[in-house]
């Protein structure tokens, strides 16, 4: 039998390690849905239009895909810790930045230190649970650590409005300081150093393709400028090429031989798209009906808690009826509820019934049905990467959808107008997700092919 006071130390080390990491992921999460509510403010503040503030968001993604390719070759090169406070360290200069920001540019440059920050916490924070907690209980504290991402979406649209109605929306960023300090002091004491260097070198040439190729495709699509738009999609094609034969590629192209995986990271696309439609609800909710930011930044809530009540369901439903169910209930739901919100985003009632639909949506679509998909489908020696790869897949999708909020609110249309043509193409492309996902395996193929390996 194992000494009870060593047992009872590694529990507590174990507990203190998980809280060290589950600060610093509610802290990034915290970061994207907060500002929600506030875009409203901030563009009077700024003198800034409701399609040019699109970059609050899409240039946090955007910097946040590089921040995860470079950080995880970095903690694999030379330990968890440093990398991990280092993010955490950036995370909290850039909040200040944020606060003090006398421009839109400055501000816009205080994000980007924020999503470097950010990007490297949780990459690094999975890692780290891969290397110091049992398989046994792995699972366990991987979803500790994810669940504060929901926590996070049901407190961030109200907090922030909250802050916003009653103060001011630069306070929204007030207490990352604090809190990063706090992190960086656990962090110290808790998180390993160990370094496993098994990662090759950053494939820099398809990083740079891939970033400049999604930023002349987000500046073409929220400015209306085909040739830039064009431009992008050429840089987006000369990244697929160099993949091909780069040692080592940031996508893997043989992954993508499997139609059923091909389908997938082409769904969580589509996905992340539809979460983008996401962070402009309180702003609509604003210019439509005039409401508080506080009210705003609840109704939105509404969304986000459902979503966070559907996942454990979502998942217990894949045991039962098979990935394609569940993904297809999820499709239909974040449908119906966008379309709702695109015709009835004038009455607050018709509003509340959105999100609780798209809610509904979102936490089938959102909880592990694509993660189940990739880890049945992918090579054991590829597993990681593949999964991995629903992060950055994700994030793609919710640049531009992003960037498609942005340019259609920026067209020339009426206020009224913009808002129902921008969530009438949402729910098109959820009409879109839905058919692809109609295309995946039935629960039968998948046990069929599961027996086979």
């Amino acid at each position: 039998m194992g000494n009870p006071d060593t047992q009872a130390e590694s529990e507590s080390g174990t507990t203190a390690l998980l809280l060290t990491l589950g600060l610093g992921v509610f802290a990034g999460a915290l970061d994207l849905s907060v500002l929600s509510p506030a875009l409203p403010a901030l563009g009077r503040d700024f003198a800034v239009g409701t399609g040019d503030l699109a970059w609050v968001f899409t240039l946090y993604l955007l910097v946040t895909i590089v921040s995860i390719a470079v950080s995880s070759t970095l903690a694999d090169r030379h330990g968890r810790r440093p990398v991990y406070i280092g993010s955490v360290a950036l995370f909290g200069l850039g909040s200040i930045v944020a606060v003090l920001a006398p421009s839109y540019g400055i501000f816009l440059f205080a994000r980007a230190i924020q999503a470097f920050g950010a990007g490297g916490i949780f990459p690094v924070a999975a890692a780290t649970i891969g290397d110091r907690i049992s398989p046994e209980r792995r699972g366990s504290a991987l979803g500790l650590v994810a669940a504060t991402w929901g926590l996070a979406a049901v407190l961030g649209p109200t907090f922030g409005g909250l802050v916003t109605h009653f103060v001011s929306w630069r306070w929204i960023f007030a207490p990352n300081f604090p809190l990063a300090i706090v992190v960086i002091y656990l962090a110290r004491a808790y998180v390993p150093r160990k370094a496993p260097r098994t990662r090759g070198p950053l494939d820099g040439v398809g990083l740079a393709l891939l970033v400049f190729g999604l930023l002349g495709l987000m500046f073409g699509i929220t400015q209306t400028h085909l040739a830039t738009a064009a431009a992008g999609l050429l840089l987006l094609a000369g990244f697929v090429v160099w993949e091909r034969s780069a040692p080592y590629p940031i996508v893997p192209p043989a992954l993508f031989a499997n139609a059923q995986l091909a389908k997938t990271y082409a769904l969580e696309i589509l996905i992340g798209i539809l979460e983008g439609s996401l962070f402009f609800i309180p702003t609509v909710l604003v210019g439509a009906q005039h409401l508080s930011y506080a009210v705003a930044g609840g109704v939105a809530a509404i969304g986000a808690l459902v979503f966070v009540a559907v996942i454990p369901v979502s998942g217990r439903a894949l045991d039962r009826v098979g990935s394609r169910d569940v993904l297809l209930a999820g499709t239909f739901f974040t449908e119906v509820g966008l379309a709702i919100f695109a015709l009835g985003f004038n009455s607050l009632w018709l509003s509340i019934l959105a999100m609780l639909v798209a809610g509904l949506g979102f936490g089938a679509l959102l909880g592990a049905p694509t993660r189940y998909i990739v880890t049945s489908e992918a090579p054991a020696q590829a597993r990681a990467t593949s999964v991995g790869l629903l992060s950055q897949f994700l994030i793609i999708g919710q640049i531009l959808g992003g960037s498609l909020a942005g340019g259609v609110m920026t067209a020339a249309l009426s206020g009224q107008q913009a808002y129902r043509e921008t969530y009438l193409a949402f729910a098109g492309i959820a009409l879109l997700a839905l058919g692809l996902a109609a295309t995946l395996h039935s629960r039968r193929e998948e046990l069929r092919s599961r027996s086979t390996e």
